[in-house]
């Protein structure tokens, strides 16, 4: 019976869809950046995060190659 009850929970968490039946001319679809953008700020710190040790591992890559090219 947990479950059950569970369920309803779980399914008010979940982001409701965009409806296809508005019209475009009231409010044009999201673009990909747009959605984008907002999910970065939702999840600030991971996002920085995962930025930050993007960047340090290209700089690591590139030093290591300029390194042993010369």
């Amino acid at each position: 019976m947990s479950n059950s009850s569970s369920t309803p929970q779980a399914a008010s968490q979940t982001p409701e869809p965009i409806s296809e039946s508005t019209p475009a001319s009231t409010e044009p679809q999201a673009s990909y950046v747009k959605l984008a953008m907002r999910n970065m700020v939702r999840k600030g710190g991971t996002s920085l995060k995962h930025f930050a040790l993007s960047t340090i591992g290209l700089v690591a890559l590139l030093i290591g190659l300029s390194y042993l090219t010369r």
